[in-house]
């Protein structure tokens, strides 16, 4: 009878950590928390090369560098696997980089250097999930350029970093008129590369954009998002129960979409982000889905 309270505490304990591993952001200890790129692991990285070349379009789209595609299996925190194709391509993103414009907003937010109004609240759910231009443009207005660019060179995050082929970057209005400052690689307006796109959704993933406090405001901006096209059309068909967060971008044959899976079964929780050049980027990207989950499901080699 005297071991049956040292059973209780020990029955939750393991609930606590069970529901501590549910939960978003992922209370890890700082400790296990590594470089993504420290990550990479070769099993994951031939499987998803080896089904990205069985199919000859997307095959290829990637020889000509038109495709990029990241993937990060979350399923086990503790045991991140990565693996990418192009990953330090950078490439025109359209809209997608509008997560640059929130992580940038919340870090201005917490310094005091912006007020956290209504406003301002209702533009940045409408920036990510209805992808307005109107309110994405006024929260470029309310940052400043300089201060996009100084949050996505920050050493901290190194979201854009020209050594490794440049990354996540806003410097245009979503809209005419304006000045403009576009990044020094590749004088693109708007531009991402899938390794950074990966980056900010595991750091956001584990509480580390900005803060503990704003990544999980961060993240419900980003949850259920409003325009059910490329990943979330697929999604809802085979994981309506799943939480979806997500950034999507479209221009001419530009078409590009990230996404955190976040799925009931611990086996369906992964990052994926997708950049394609092509006028049927859109069905390319819906397409995507299920041979990537096919993927995260072989094993280990």
């Amino acid at each position: 009878m005297r071991s049956t309270p040292v059973i209780f505490l020990f029955s939750l304990l393991c609930c606590a950590a069970v529901q501590a591993q549910n939960e978003l952001p992922l209370r890890m200890d700082n400790s296990k928390i590594k470089p993504l790129q420290k990550l990479l692991d070769s099993s994951l990285q031939t499987n998803l090369r080896d089904e990205l070349a069985s199919h000859q379009e997307w095959n290829d789209l990637i020889v000509q560098k038109k495709m990029a595609v990241g993937l990060v299996d979350l399923s086990n925190p503790e045991k991140v696997r990565f693996a990418r194709v192009n990953g330090n391509h950078m490439m025109y993103a359209a809209s997608l980089p509008k997560i640059a414009i929130l992580l940038a907003a919340m870090d201005a937010i917490e310094k005091g250097e912006l007020k956290e109004t209504t406003e301002v609240k209702k533009d940045m759910r409408l920036m990510i999930s209805k992808s307005d231009n109107a309110a994405s443009t006024r929260m470029i207005d309310r940052v400043g350029y300089e201060k996009l660019e100084s949050v996505m060179c920050d050493p901290k995050y190194a979201f854009y970093d020209e050594q490794k082929g440049g990354g996540l970057w806003v410097g245009k209005r979503y809209g005419s008129g304006g000045e403009t400052n576009r990044e020094p690689l590749k004088n693109l307006s708007h531009a991402a590369s899938v390794t950074q796109v990966c980056r900010y959704y595991y750091l956001l993933a584990n509480g580390k954009l900005v803060n503990e406090k704003r990544s999980k405001q961060m993240l419900d901006i980003m949850e259920d998002p409003e325009l059910h096209h490329k990943f979330v059309n697929t999604l809802d068909k085979i994981a309506p129960n799943a939480r979806l967060f997500r950034k999507s971008g479209s221009w001419r044959t530009y078409h590009s979409d990230s996404i955190l899976v976040w799925g009931e079964d611990g086996n369906r929780r992964y990052i994926l982000v997708a950049l394609i050049d092509d006028a049927n980027g859109e069905q390319i990207i819906r397409d995507l889905v299920k041979p990537i989950e096919k993927v995260l499901k072989k094993p280990v080699l």
